[in-house]
Protein backbone atom coordinates (compact mmCIF):
# COMPACT_ATOMS: atom_id res chain seq x y z
CA UNK A 1 0.00 0.00 0.00
CA UNK A 2 1.13 3.85 -0.60
CA UNK A 3 1.90 5.86 2.35
CA UNK A 4 -0.42 8.10 1.19
CA UNK A 5 -3.26 6.04 1.49
CA UNK A 6 -2.27 4.40 4.88
CA UNK A 7 -4.23 4.75 7.70
CA UNK A 8 -3.21 7.23 10.69
CA UNK A 9 -3.94 6.80 14.23
CA UNK A 10 -3.73 9.54 16.51
CA UNK A 11 -5.27 9.57 19.70
CA UNK A 12 -8.80 7.70 19.77
CA UNK A 13 -9.42 8.76 15.87
CA UNK A 14 -8.04 6.67 13.10
CA UNK A 15 -8.22 8.94 9.39
CA UNK A 16 -8.33 6.37 6.34
CA UNK A 17 -5.72 7.90 4.32
CA UNK A 18 -3.02 11.04 4.52
CA UNK A 19 -4.58 12.83 1.75
CA UNK A 20 -6.46 15.65 3.81
CA UNK A 21 -8.24 18.43 3.14
CA UNK A 22 -7.40 22.30 4.36
CA UNK A 23 -9.63 24.79 5.64
CA UNK A 24 -11.03 27.36 3.18
CA UNK A 25 -13.18 29.96 3.99
CA UNK A 26 -16.65 30.34 2.30
CA UNK A 27 -18.07 33.58 3.78
CA UNK A 28 -21.23 32.65 3.30
CA UNK A 29 -22.84 32.07 7.09
CA UNK A 30 -24.91 34.51 8.42
CA UNK A 31 -24.13 35.59 12.36
CA UNK A 32 -21.81 32.94 12.12
CA UNK A 33 -24.25 30.06 11.38
CA UNK A 34 -23.88 27.34 8.81
CA UNK A 35 -25.93 26.53 5.81
CA UNK A 36 -26.43 24.46 3.16
CA UNK A 37 -23.88 25.69 1.17
CA UNK A 38 -21.24 24.60 3.80
CA UNK A 39 -23.42 21.02 4.02
CA UNK A 40 -23.02 20.33 0.39
CA UNK A 41 -19.30 22.30 -0.10
CA UNK A 42 -17.67 19.91 3.07
CA UNK A 43 -19.37 16.77 2.23
CA UNK A 44 -18.53 16.28 -0.81
CA UNK A 45 -14.62 16.05 -0.34
CA UNK A 46 -15.49 13.30 1.92
CA UNK A 47 -17.46 11.14 -0.83
CA UNK A 48 -14.02 12.17 -2.40
CA UNK A 49 -12.13 10.18 -0.83
CA UNK A 50 -10.49 12.54 1.69
CA UNK A 51 -9.28 11.36 5.22
CA UNK A 52 -10.13 14.30 7.28
CA UNK A 53 -12.30 17.57 6.26
CA UNK A 54 -11.47 20.47 7.94
CA UNK A 55 -14.20 22.77 8.26
CA UNK A 56 -12.93 26.46 7.26
CA UNK A 57 -11.67 29.32 10.42
CA UNK A 58 -14.38 28.90 12.55
CA UNK A 59 -14.31 31.97 14.91
CA UNK A 60 -14.79 31.49 18.62
CA UNK A 61 -15.83 35.10 18.93
CA UNK A 62 -17.61 37.35 17.00
CA UNK A 63 -15.21 39.78 16.70
CA UNK A 64 -13.19 36.81 15.81
CA UNK A 65 -14.79 36.60 12.51
CA UNK A 66 -12.57 37.82 9.20
CA UNK A 67 -15.15 38.83 7.60
CA UNK A 68 -19.38 39.00 8.42
CA UNK A 69 -19.70 36.27 6.69
CA UNK A 70 -17.83 34.18 8.24
CA UNK A 71 -18.63 30.94 10.09
CA UNK A 72 -18.36 31.02 14.33
CA UNK A 73 -18.93 28.45 16.81
CA UNK A 74 -20.15 30.94 20.05
CA UNK A 75 -23.50 29.93 20.44
CA UNK A 76 -25.91 27.01 20.37
CA UNK A 77 -27.28 27.75 17.25
CA UNK A 78 -24.27 27.35 15.27
CA UNK A 79 -23.80 24.21 17.22
CA UNK A 80 -26.99 22.74 15.93
CA UNK A 81 -26.11 24.19 12.00
CA UNK A 82 -23.28 22.07 12.16
CA UNK A 83 -24.30 18.85 13.30
CA UNK A 84 -25.68 18.05 9.77
CA UNK A 85 -22.66 18.98 8.11
CA UNK A 86 -20.43 16.85 10.18
CA UNK A 87 -23.09 13.93 10.39
CA UNK A 88 -22.64 13.83 6.44
CA UNK A 89 -19.12 13.86 6.92
CA UNK A 90 -18.42 10.72 8.92
CA UNK A 91 -21.72 8.79 6.60
CA UNK A 92 -18.99 9.03 4.05
CA UNK A 93 -16.17 7.28 5.60
CA UNK A 94 -13.88 10.47 6.55
CA UNK A 95 -13.23 12.46 9.78
CA UNK A 96 -14.44 16.14 10.32
CA UNK A 97 -12.55 18.54 11.91
CA UNK A 98 -12.99 22.39 12.33
CA UNK A 99 -10.12 25.42 12.53
CA UNK A 100 -10.55 27.39 15.60
CA UNK A 101 -9.31 30.46 14.76
CA UNK A 102 -9.66 34.50 15.90
CA UNK A 103 -8.19 36.92 12.83
CA UNK A 104 -7.06 39.80 15.15
CA UNK A 105 -6.41 43.09 13.00
CA UNK A 106 -7.37 41.19 10.30
CA UNK A 107 -10.79 40.98 10.97
CA UNK A 108 -14.14 42.76 9.62
CA UNK A 109 -13.15 43.12 6.41
CA UNK A 110 -15.18 43.10 3.19
CA UNK A 111 -15.73 39.52 1.66
CA UNK A 112 -14.04 38.01 -1.60
CA UNK A 113 -17.40 38.21 -2.99
CA UNK A 114 -18.21 41.99 -1.54
CA UNK A 115 -17.82 45.01 -3.70
CA UNK A 116 -15.78 46.87 -0.64
CA UNK A 117 -12.42 46.19 0.01
CA UNK A 118 -10.55 46.64 3.55
CA UNK A 119 -12.24 47.28 7.16
CA UNK A 120 -16.11 47.09 6.67
CA UNK A 121 -17.11 50.24 8.42
CA UNK A 122 -19.35 50.15 11.57
CA UNK A 123 -22.31 51.22 9.85
CA UNK A 124 -21.83 48.24 7.11
CA UNK A 125 -21.77 45.66 10.05
CA UNK A 126 -18.26 45.91 11.01
CA UNK A 127 -16.30 46.55 14.35
CA UNK A 128 -13.27 47.89 15.82
CA UNK A 129 -10.42 44.89 16.13
CA UNK A 130 -8.65 44.10 18.35
CA UNK A 131 -4.89 42.71 18.49
CA UNK A 132 -1.82 42.56 20.52
CA UNK A 133 -0.66 45.73 19.52
CA UNK A 134 -2.35 48.84 18.70
CA UNK A 135 -0.51 48.27 14.80
CA UNK A 136 -2.78 48.27 11.64
CA UNK A 137 -2.59 45.84 8.68
CA UNK A 138 -1.77 47.88 5.93
CA UNK A 139 -4.95 49.41 4.25
CA UNK A 140 -7.10 48.26 7.26
CA UNK A 141 -8.74 50.24 10.18
CA UNK A 142 -6.58 50.14 13.54
CA UNK A 143 -6.86 47.35 15.79
CA UNK A 144 -7.03 48.52 19.47
CA UNK A 145 -4.76 46.40 21.67
CA UNK A 146 -6.18 43.43 23.87
CA UNK A 147 -5.77 44.21 27.49
CA UNK A 148 -4.14 41.57 29.35
CA UNK A 149 -7.59 40.52 30.88
CA UNK A 150 -9.01 40.76 27.49
CA UNK A 151 -6.20 37.84 26.39
CA UNK A 152 -7.90 35.25 29.33
CA UNK A 153 -11.19 36.49 27.68
CA UNK A 154 -10.42 34.83 24.38
CA UNK A 155 -8.31 32.12 26.05
CA UNK A 156 -11.48 30.96 27.50
CA UNK A 157 -13.16 31.76 24.27
CA UNK A 158 -11.58 29.31 22.52
CA UNK A 159 -11.97 26.61 25.47
CA UNK A 160 -15.58 27.34 25.29
CA UNK A 161 -15.76 26.97 21.32
CA UNK A 162 -13.64 23.64 21.50
CA UNK A 163 -16.26 21.71 23.78
CA UNK A 164 -18.99 23.39 21.25
CA UNK A 165 -16.95 21.87 18.56
CA UNK A 166 -17.14 18.14 19.84
CA UNK A 167 -21.19 18.44 20.88
CA UNK A 168 -21.68 19.64 17.08
CA UNK A 169 -19.74 16.48 15.98
CA UNK A 170 -16.14 17.30 15.28
CA UNK A 171 -13.43 14.72 16.08
CA UNK A 172 -10.66 16.55 15.23
CA UNK A 173 -9.68 20.48 16.38
CA UNK A 174 -7.07 22.58 14.87
CA UNK A 175 -6.29 25.97 16.24
CA UNK A 176 -5.34 28.28 13.55
CA UNK A 177 -1.60 30.38 14.85
CA UNK A 178 -0.81 31.24 11.29
CA UNK A 179 -1.40 33.88 8.16
CA UNK A 180 -1.13 36.77 10.28
CA UNK A 181 -4.10 36.49 12.34
CA UNK A 182 -4.48 36.45 16.22
CA UNK A 183 -2.14 34.47 17.20
CA UNK A 184 0.22 34.78 14.63
CA UNK A 185 -0.22 38.32 15.32
CA UNK A 186 1.23 37.52 19.03
CA UNK A 187 4.13 35.01 17.90
CA UNK A 188 5.64 37.87 15.41
CA UNK A 189 7.82 40.31 16.65
CA UNK A 190 6.80 42.46 13.59
CA UNK A 191 3.52 42.58 15.04
CA UNK A 192 4.06 42.37 18.52
CA UNK A 193 5.48 45.23 20.42
CA UNK A 194 3.74 44.45 24.08
CA UNK A 195 5.75 44.91 27.41
CA UNK A 196 3.66 42.37 29.33
CA UNK A 197 4.00 38.88 30.02
CA UNK A 198 2.53 38.00 25.88
CA UNK A 199 6.02 40.24 24.50
CA UNK A 200 9.23 40.41 23.93
CA UNK A 201 11.26 37.06 24.02
CA UNK A 202 9.72 34.12 21.81
CA UNK A 203 8.77 32.42 24.68
CA UNK A 204 6.43 35.22 25.96
CA UNK A 205 5.51 36.24 22.53
CA UNK A 206 4.44 31.96 22.14
CA UNK A 207 2.70 32.27 25.34
CA UNK A 208 -1.27 32.54 24.15
CA UNK A 209 -0.98 29.95 21.73
CA UNK A 210 0.54 27.65 24.43
CA UNK A 211 -2.11 28.92 26.88
CA UNK A 212 -4.87 28.16 24.16
CA UNK A 213 -3.41 24.60 23.26
CA UNK A 214 -3.54 23.99 27.13
CA UNK A 215 -7.10 25.30 27.41
CA UNK A 216 -8.61 23.16 24.36
CA UNK A 217 -6.70 19.98 25.49
CA UNK A 218 -8.65 20.41 28.85
CA UNK A 219 -11.64 21.16 27.21
CA UNK A 220 -11.81 18.34 24.62
CA UNK A 221 -10.12 15.17 26.64
CA UNK A 222 -7.52 12.71 26.42
CA UNK A 223 -9.15 11.57 23.24
CA UNK A 224 -9.51 14.45 20.64
CA UNK A 225 -6.70 14.42 17.97
CA UNK A 226 -5.33 18.75 18.23
CA UNK A 227 -3.69 20.35 15.54
CA UNK A 228 -1.99 23.33 15.32
CA UNK A 229 -1.85 24.98 11.82
CA UNK A 230 1.54 27.52 11.50
CA UNK A 231 3.09 30.05 9.36
CA UNK A 232 6.57 28.29 9.65
CA UNK A 233 8.38 31.97 8.11
CA UNK A 234 6.94 35.42 8.27
CA UNK A 235 9.11 35.96 4.75
CA UNK A 236 9.98 39.32 6.07
CA UNK A 237 12.89 41.44 7.49
CA UNK A 238 13.00 40.54 11.37
CA UNK A 239 9.85 38.69 11.51
CA UNK A 240 9.63 34.72 12.11
CA UNK A 241 11.95 32.34 10.58
CA UNK A 242 11.30 28.30 10.48
CA UNK A 243 13.26 27.49 13.71
CA UNK A 244 11.58 29.90 15.93
CA UNK A 245 8.48 28.69 14.83
CA UNK A 246 9.91 24.72 15.33
CA UNK A 247 10.57 25.77 18.64
CA UNK A 248 7.35 27.00 19.17
CA UNK A 249 5.68 23.96 18.08
CA UNK A 250 7.56 22.06 19.78
CA UNK A 251 6.04 23.83 22.67
CA UNK A 252 3.14 23.46 21.57
CA UNK A 253 3.47 19.90 21.57
CA UNK A 254 4.97 19.27 25.13
CA UNK A 255 1.46 21.65 25.77
CA UNK A 256 -1.18 19.02 24.27
CA UNK A 257 -0.96 19.19 20.73
CA UNK A 258 -0.77 16.20 18.18
CA UNK A 259 0.17 17.44 14.96
CA UNK A 260 1.50 20.73 13.19
CA UNK A 261 0.03 21.71 9.91
CA UNK A 262 2.31 23.77 8.55
CA UNK A 263 1.92 26.66 6.46
CA UNK A 264 4.11 29.70 5.02
CA UNK A 265 3.66 33.59 4.40
CA UNK A 266 3.41 34.80 7.58
CA UNK A 267 1.26 37.95 5.33
CA UNK A 268 1.96 40.27 8.08
CA UNK A 269 3.34 42.80 6.33
CA UNK A 270 1.98 42.40 1.93
CA UNK A 271 4.86 40.05 1.60
CA UNK A 272 5.48 38.95 -2.02
CA UNK A 273 6.27 35.10 -2.09
CA UNK A 274 7.60 32.98 -4.80
CA UNK A 275 5.22 29.83 -4.99
CA UNK A 276 6.12 26.74 -7.01
CA UNK A 277 5.13 23.14 -6.50
CA UNK A 278 5.61 22.01 -3.03
CA UNK A 279 7.19 25.43 -2.29
CA UNK A 280 6.10 25.06 1.30
CA UNK A 281 7.05 21.03 1.90
CA UNK A 282 10.58 22.19 2.98
CA UNK A 283 9.29 23.94 6.10
CA UNK A 284 7.08 21.49 7.22
CA UNK A 285 10.30 18.96 6.92
CA UNK A 286 12.57 21.48 9.24
CA UNK A 287 9.81 21.04 12.05
CA UNK A 288 9.42 17.90 11.56
CA UNK A 289 13.04 16.86 12.15
CA UNK A 290 13.03 19.49 15.04
CA UNK A 291 9.60 18.43 16.92
CA UNK A 292 9.33 15.16 16.22
CA UNK A 293 5.75 15.57 15.95
CA UNK A 294 3.53 14.15 12.68
CA UNK A 295 3.05 17.31 10.51
CA UNK A 296 1.40 18.11 7.19
CA UNK A 297 2.42 19.67 4.61
CA UNK A 298 0.69 22.09 2.08
CA UNK A 299 1.01 24.55 -0.94
CA UNK A 300 0.51 23.15 -4.88
CA UNK A 301 0.08 19.57 -4.54
CA UNK A 302 -1.74 18.74 -7.23
CA UNK A 303 -1.39 15.02 -7.81
CA UNK A 304 -1.03 11.18 -6.12
CA UNK A 305 2.49 10.85 -6.99
CA UNK A 306 3.25 14.35 -5.83
CA UNK A 307 2.40 13.75 -2.45
CA UNK A 308 3.43 10.10 -2.38
CA UNK A 309 6.95 11.28 -2.93
CA UNK A 310 6.57 14.00 -0.30
CA UNK A 311 5.43 10.97 2.28
CA UNK A 312 8.22 8.45 1.11
CA UNK A 313 11.21 11.75 1.33
CA UNK A 314 9.99 11.94 4.83
CA UNK A 315 9.16 15.76 4.46
CA UNK A 316 5.58 14.72 6.26
CA UNK A 317 3.33 12.36 7.74
CA UNK A 318 0.11 13.86 5.81
CA UNK A 319 -0.52 15.89 2.70
CA UNK A 320 -3.10 18.99 2.96
CA UNK A 321 -4.93 20.58 0.29
CA UNK A 322 -7.04 23.08 -0.89
CA UNK A 323 -7.43 24.40 -4.22
CA UNK A 324 -6.80 20.80 -5.66
CA UNK A 325 -10.24 20.12 -3.95
CA UNK A 326 -11.84 22.59 -5.41
CA UNK A 327 -10.59 21.83 -8.63
CA UNK A 328 -11.57 18.49 -8.09
CA UNK A 329 -13.95 17.13 -5.06
CA UNK A 330 -12.46 13.44 -5.88
CA UNK A 331 -8.93 14.31 -5.53
CA UNK A 332 -8.55 11.51 -3.00
CA UNK A 333 -10.47 9.02 -5.42
CA UNK A 334 -8.04 10.21 -8.53
CA UNK A 335 -5.03 9.99 -6.21
CA UNK A 336 -5.67 6.53 -5.31
CA UNK A 337 -6.09 5.12 -8.78
CA UNK A 338 -2.78 7.39 -9.77
CA UNK A 339 -1.30 5.18 -7.03
CA UNK A 340 -2.32 1.58 -8.55
CA UNK A 341 -5.18 2.01 -5.28
CA UNK A 342 -9.00 0.90 -5.67
CA UNK A 343 -10.63 3.91 -5.16
CA UNK A 344 -13.60 1.94 -3.89
CA UNK A 345 -12.01 1.08 -0.87
CA UNK A 346 -11.88 4.21 0.18
CA UNK A 347 -15.83 4.36 0.57
CA UNK A 348 -17.43 2.62 3.49
CA UNK A 349 -18.93 -0.30 3.16
CA UNK A 350 -22.31 0.92 5.60
CA UNK A 351 -22.33 4.20 3.21
CA UNK A 352 -22.48 1.88 -0.68
CA UNK A 353 -25.34 -0.15 1.56
CA UNK A 354 -27.32 2.71 2.15
CA UNK A 355 -26.87 5.02 -0.33
CA UNK A 356 -25.93 3.42 -3.73
CA UNK A 357 -28.48 2.07 -6.13
CA UNK A 358 -28.86 -1.84 -5.74
CA UNK A 359 -27.33 -2.63 -9.17
CA UNK A 360 -24.20 -0.70 -8.43
CA UNK A 361 -23.78 -2.40 -4.95
CA UNK A 362 -23.94 -5.73 -6.49
CA UNK A 363 -21.56 -4.72 -9.38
Amino acid sequence: MSQLFTPLEIRDVTFRNRLWVAPMCQYSAVDGVVNDWHHVHLAQFASGGAGLVIAEATAVVPAGRISPEDAGLWNAAQVDAWRPVTRAIAERGSVAGVQLAHAGRKASTFSPFAEGSGSVPAAEGGWTTEAPSAVAYDGFAAPEAMSAGRVGEVIEAFRQAAGRAIEAGFRAIEIHAAHGYLLHEFLSPLTNDRTDIYGGALENRARLTLDVVRAVRDEVGAGVPLLVRFSATDAADGGLVTDDVAQVAAWAREAGADFIDVSTSGLVAHQQIDVFPGYQVPHAARVREVTGAPVGAVGIITSGEQAERILQEGSADVILAGREWLRDPHFGLRAAAELGEDPAALWPAQYLRAHRAPALARA
